[in-house]
């Protein structure tokens, strides 16, 4: 007997809802090529086949010898082999164990080495490689193949031994579901913990935010986050996109997708959004099916805020804040951006919105050490920058089996766990919360802290300067503040009259005053998940010996 709805947290039970609730309904959309008209050719799934094919995994994952609490590696592709094996460990009570794929192999197996995962599910080249670097591997003792599908929809006749109805696990609301490794763009990726009741949670919150009706069809730009759409009842369609380097899509693709496919919805970061956006305005295009694009994993500049108007006809840009430990904290939309425009004239920091209801947001002084409780902590009041804390049903607990980092990440509260988000920011009057920049990104001069945000959007003003990073030259507490442009530069002469021209748009503000030294290269280094967060770090590395133009 199943138990009732309130002890169960199960996150798979929302797909066997929406299977039984619309069957019909198209589920999942994956591309397979062009028809002669040129259209892109799609493989539906209907809810109804997505559950069976979820079921048909479930049943070769227990036949392989997984088994509830197993941490289970995840090494699929995109689309219904990511679904269907997550959504089939999930129902298993199994714990899938996700990792970005293009964070490069020593990071890739270093994540793998922490995890100590039960089992493998994986494409031929995962299993090829746990043998191979069977240091990283040596905890797994089960390997299971992932390709094609299992229900025979994909690939050949009907394979009925592997269709099983085996029964959902129990779980309870703080029964582990997940583990979910961050980026690493300041730091070692860590693997969060997630419970099932956080991603109830989400689920509930992402809803309620945006609006979000069965029925609607998402395009999601990051993998991942196809595995909310089915819990959401949306018809998920596939991109085309290299999740190893997302980055390179093809816009004219991801535009043709959605105008052919009604999308409603879409996540995406800023440095995608601008290459779709760019695409748009230059072809003359608009996406009218289009509710509203979630747009995270960096700050939105102006220019995109400002170009999503014309692409965006019947729908809204919206940018969600939050990280892979906490999500969604808040959210704000060009409405509200277009309004704050008339409110602050020169803004300080970007608005990332008010908390979404259940969401509590502090300001507390700065520390780079651990913190017991809020009282040490020292919650500042509106208009007085410091650390952002997050406290909510959405918010991790803790770090897979590293202590340092959950100590140093978490503040024990009698309400719940307190996360300090690594970000800097001020909560202004009217209870909106505004990001300065990573706290290991600030730079700490003789004369004071700079913070990454306000800064890079002064220069950012620059049509030469679209994107730009803070850096600190030098030892924390001296440094020296520096600009880095991403900029195609023609010669030395061009070198210095574009420094001369961003040194004197920094004069024009107290808190920019002061960088007179600018740095150019052609890319900037950029985390695989959103291509949007600069590896600050790493620039400032590479400053030390690259050619500067300082201005006096």
């Amino acid at each position: 007997m199943s138990a009732p709805p309130e002890a169960d947290a199960n996150i798979a039970r929302h797909l066997a809802r929406m299977a039984a609730a619309h069957p019909a309904m198209a589920a999942l959309k994956i591309p397979r090529g062009r028809t002669r008209q040129g259209d892109i050719d799609y493989l539906t799934l209907t809810f109804a086949e997505l559950d069976a094919e979820v079921a048909a995994w479930q049943a070769r994952l227990v036949g392989a010898g997984v088994r509830r609490g197993d941490r289970t590696l995840v090494m699929v592709r995109q689309g219904l082999p990511l679904i269907a094996s997550v959504f089939a460990l999930f129902r298993l009570g199994a714990v899938p164990v996700v990792i970005d794929p293009g964070m490069g192999r020593e990071s890739f197996l270093a994540c793998v080495r922490r995890a100590r995962p039960q089992a493998l599910v994986g494409i031929f080249f995962a299993r090829l490689l746990s043998w191979f670097f069977r240091d990283a591997f040596g905890s797994v003792n089960v390997r299971v193949p992932a390709s094609g599908s299992l229900t025979g929809r994909l690939t050949g006749p009907n394979s009925s031994r592997e269709q099983g109805h085996l029964a959902t696990a129990v779980s309870a609301a703080n029964d582990l579901a997940a583990i979910l490794f961050t980026s690493g763009s300041t730091g070692t990726p860590k693997g969060v913990c997630y419970e099932h009741g956080m991603f109830d949670a989400q689920v509930r919150l992402i809803r309620a935010a945006y609006q979000i009706e069965p029925g609607e069809v998402d395009l999601p730009l990051l993998p991942i986050f196809a595995l909310f759409s089915p819990a959401l009842g949306m018809t998920t369609i596939v991109p085309e996109i290299d999740p190893r380097r997302p980055a390179a899509l093809d816009p004219a693709k991801i535009v043709q997708a959605i105008r052919q496919e009604g999308v409603t919805n879409s996540f995406g970061s800023p440095t995608l959004w601008r290459k779709i956006g760019g695409h748009c305005r230059e072809r003359n295009l608009t996406l009218p099916s289009v509710r509203r694009v979630l747009c995270a994993g960096a700050a939105v500049p102006a220019s995109l805020w400002a170009d999503s108007r014309a692409f965006l006809p019947a729908g809204e840009l919206h940018s969600p804040y939050g990280a892979t430990e906490a999500l969604p904290l808040a959210t704000i939309s060009a409405s509200e951006i277009e309004a704050l425009q008339s409110e602050f004239e020169h803004p300080f920091g970007a608005c990332v919105g008010r908390p979404v209801p259940g969401i509590e947001i502090k300001i507390i002084a700065l520390s780079d050490e651990p913190l017991a409780n809020l009282v040490d902590a020292h919650v500042l009041p509106p208009r007085h920058l410091g650390e952002i804390v997050v406290q909510g049903p959405v918010v991790t607990k803790a770090y897979d089996l590293n202590p340092v980092a959950t100590k140093l990440a978490k503040i024990p509260g009698a309400a719940g766990v307190w996360h300090r988000m690594g970000d800097c920011g001020y909560l202004d009057e009217a209870g909106r919360l505004w990001f300065v920049g990573r706290k290991a990104e600030r730079v700490e001069t003789a004369a004071g802290t700079l913070h990454t945000e306000p800064c890079e959007q002064v220069f950012r003003a620059h049509p030469r300067a679209l994107r730009c990073a803070l850096i600190g030259l030098g030892p924390r507490g001296t440094q020296t503040p520096a600009l880095v442009v991403e900029a195609a530069i023609r010669d030395a002469a061009d070198a210095r009259a574009l420094a001369a021209e961003l040194r004197e748009l920094g004069r024009r503000h107290n808190h920019t005053a002061g960088i007179a030294t600018f740095f150019f290269r052609e890319s900037f280094p950029v985390d695989v998940r959103h291509a949007a967060k600069i590896h600050r770090l790493t620039l400032a590395q590479w400053a030390e010996t690259a050619p500067r133009h300082t201005v006096g």
